[in-house]
């Protein structure tokens, strides 16, 4: 069994630890924009391919103390570093944090680099070349005051590029928030889902894949592990084999995006041909003035501009007006979701709220408030 940790975004540590719980991980213990968990190299794999909610999937090699510069070129060079890449791999090393006197990212990600590629000179006479884009081996390096843990990156790139979304809107949700959004609307695939705002699709494309238990990272050509030297390929393979015949064929309920910019709409039903789902979510372009209630019954979830990227939080008052109209007059007997981080504009909706749940939209304090309609 292996120690893990699974980077995720401000907030949603606990989402995350309950979706590693339910994909078997042990001793899941949340911690500041992480969880850390236990299991076995199966798990490292499946976590990868099934994740809805996190970032990457580290595997730390050492915990050590480190002030400086020196000290952590150091302890670096304690790690035998052919036990995890040979000189003809190459290698990428991303930094995060620092201390008083390891205050630059870019800095401190060099000398990690330097230690490893001295030792391989030493040893072979040849060192790994970097390639920062796509790298065999991704190291990752945090400081946190005097300390540092050293971990390898199993996911590569981020987790929220599913690789199903090579179209996106101008302010793009990402699509671990969307999935996590879900979960905090308690949506399941019981319900009819409908977004009216649903610019390039993330929102009802990520309520698809898991309504019929498509794993996400099914769209990715590659993860870090790949590449690493004691990668299980047979292993990988019966884990993709068992991902693939746990889909769904069918919507158990109909899934809905709507936008009134047909462009954006054509982004949307792009990236579910990407995904397979272009014959199972239907897009329609639709003014929200003009949305009706598909059904007596549902879940809305939507994402409005807040005027922090997207418009001018001025001018936006009377589309917070108009969804709070539309939620009163015409979708009665749903649950209604609006995710915003503009107070000022919410008090627009004009309804009482039955929850008020935190989240971060990147690095800004968002709120996603929720509307029961009687």
């Amino acid at each position: 069994m292996n120690q893990y940790f699974a980077t995720v975004a401000r907030g949603l540590e606990h989402i995350a630890a309950a979706e590693l719980e339910r994909l078997g991980a042990q001793e899941v213990s949340p911690d500041f924009t992480g969880v850390h968990f236990v299991g076995d190299k199966a798990l490292l794999y499946r976590v990868n391919l099934w994740a809805r909610t996190i970032f990457r999937v580290l595997v730390p090699l050492r915990e050590f103390a480190c002030s400086n510069a020196d000290m952590l070129y150091r302890e670096v060079q304690k790690i035998s570093w052919d036990d995890y890449l040979h000189p003809d791999n190459t290698l990428a090393v991303d930094c995060t944090g620092g201390n008083q006197k390891l205050n630059h990212t870019h800095f401190t990600a060099l000398q990690v680099k330097n230690a490893i590629v001295d030792q391989q000179r030493d040893k072979s006479g040849q060192r790994s070349s970097v390639d920062t884009d796509n790298p065999d081996v991704r190291i990752n390096v945090h400081i946190h005051q005097d300390r540092c843990i050293l971990s390898l990156d199993s996911s590569g790139g981020s987790l929220h590029r599913r690789g199903y979304r090579p179209a996106m809107g101008l302010a793009p949700l990402k699509e671990t928030l969307a999935a996590a959004i879900l979960d905090m609307a308690e949506w399941d695939e019981s319900f009819p889902f409908l977004d009216p705002l649903c610019g390039s699709g993330t929102l009802p494309l990520e309520a698809g894949l898991k309504a019929l238990n498509i794993a996400p990272g099914l769209f990715r050509e590659k993860f870090g592990f790949f590449s690493w030297l004691d990668f299980d390929e047979k292993l990988w393979d019966e884990i993709w084999a068992e991902a693939e015949k746990a889909e769904a064929l069918y919507l158990k309920s109909p899934i809905w995006g709507s936008d009134r910019d047909g462009d954006i709409l054509n982004q949307a039903r792009i990236n579910a041909q990407r995904c397979g789902l272009e014959d199972q979510i239907t897009f329609t372009q639709t003014e929200l003035s003009q949305l009706e209630a598909p059904t007596d019954r549902g879940v809305l979830i939507c994402n409005p501009p807040y005027g922090e990227r997207l418009g001018d939080a001025r001018e936006l008052g009377e589309l917070y007006k108009m969804l709070g109209d539309v939620f009163k007059q015409r979708f009665k007997g749903w649950n209604a979701f609006i995710l915003t981080g503009n107070k000022e504009l919410a008090k627009k909706v004009g309804l009482k709220t039955s929850r008020r749940i935190p989240v971060y939209n990147g690095s800004l304090q968002c709120t996603l408030l929720k509307y029961e309609l009687y």
